[in-house]
């Protein structure tokens, strides 16, 4: 019988920051305006505009394709533990039921409260009947990573079943191979913008594709690394050079970003063929890439240890992901009556928002129905 691996702690904890850089990137969303989000209020200030573009750039670069990666690293032991059809099952239970309820009942009730919030003054049936008469595509939400999550396993089940093999890495790639890497997914990222620019949007599945290039190939990474034991054999010297590369990218990115925009307009950096279209993703995927390795060491180094708190956290980060959007929501229009400055609202809601997210979260994780899927 195959040895299971060793529990990584540090996994589990990075997953923790991960769902709090979510859960505060929309609320940013909401009090900046920059973005997609279902609810936006404030208007802020060049000062708080730069800032929030900043914060939004920087979680936006890395956090997503960082949970792929966790992901597809968790996906081949899964795999060979359970079968080809116990784990599809497992996933279509663990991400599919989710994903309807999300789409079913989730995403009309929050675009509710916010035409209610805009002055709509019919019921929630005639509001469901004009949803319904204007659907062009799912309303998954942010679980449009859960669903894209479900796309990649059955994809990978396909993928094992006709390949009947099972890769072997030895080494982590070097520092010089990890450049290349960075610089290909930024020139493949860069191809796609030209045609498919940030803020794209394939309505039926509700997906941004000009970030997938990053999802695609570091899902597959969290395969091969799982394979080579790649997060156990990272390079603490490594580590520390890549934080530090990290460092500087997030320095000069407030600085790309007020002056290679003509006339403070942002849109030359979403995509076409301008260097400022080329510029972003170089910065994007080296940042992303240096970041995923610098946290790694950091959490692996220090904090591959949980205690009951640090449990019960880590436990509720897929509640939490499932859930936050109407918390956020419902908690922005709770405030929607306090006037401040929109990086200090931020500021102020922000721990209120964690920690409502994760209070709620756990409990629900707990409820009888929802133990068995989340």
């Amino acid at each position: 019988m195959k040895k299971e691996k060793k529990r990584l702690f540090f996994v589990d904890n990075l997953r923790i920051l991960l769902i709090v850089l979510v859960i505060l990137l929309h609320l940013a969303v909401t009090y900046s305006g920059i973005g997609s989000w279902y609810y936006y209020e404030g208007s802020p200030g060049m000062i708080e505009t730069v800032v929030f573009a900043s914060f939004l750039a920087i979680n936006q670069a890395f956090f997503m394709g960082f949970f792929f990666m966790i992901s597809g690293y968790f996906t081949p032991g899964s795999y060979d533990r359970k079968g080809a059809g116990y784990f599809f099952k497992d996933r279509l239970l663990r991400l599919g039921i989710p994903l309807l309820f999300y789409i079913i009942f989730i995403d009309p009730v929050i675009k509710y409260a916010t035409a209610l919030s805009r002055g709509f003054s019919g019921s929630f049936l005639e509001f469901l009947g004009l949803y319904i008469e204007s659907y062009t595509g799912l309303g998954t939400g942010p679980l449009w990573f859960v669903e894209t999550l479900l796309i990649f396993s059955a994809i990978y089940v396909l993928w094992r079943l006709l390949s009947k093999s099972t890769y072997k890495v030895s080494r982590m790639p070097k520092n010089r191979e990890i450049a290349v890497f960075a610089l290909f997914l930024a020139a493949v990222t860069f191809i796609i913008r030209i045609w498919l620019p940030m803020g794209w949007n394939f309505e039926l599945l509700n997906l941004q594709i000009s970030f997938f290039p990053q999802y695609i190939v570091l899902f597959i990474v969290g395969l091969i690394a799982y394979r080579g034991n790649w997060f156990s054999q990272i390079p603490v010297k490594t580590g520390k050079l890549w934080s530090r590369i990290a460092i500087v990218l997030a320095i000069l990115l407030p600085i790309m970003l007020v002056s290679g925009a003509p006339d403070g307009d942002p849109s030359v950096f979403f995509g076409g063929g301008s260097w400022q279209a080329f510029a972003f993703p170089l910065w994007e995927q080296f940042f992303a890439v240096s970041i995923i390795i610098a946290l790694s060491v950091l959490f692996r180094e220090r904090y591959n240890h949980q205690g009951r708190l640090a449990k019960e956290l880590s436990a509720s980060v897929y509640t939490v992901y499932i859930l936050h959007a109407p918390i956020i929501v419902f908690l922005a229009l709770s405030l929607k009556s306090i006037t401040l400055n929109p990086l200090l609202k931020f500021v102020l809601v922000a721990p209120i928002a964690v920690f409502l997210c994760f209070l709620i979260g756990s409990y629900i994780r707990k409820l009888p129905l929802a133990r068995r899927i989340l």
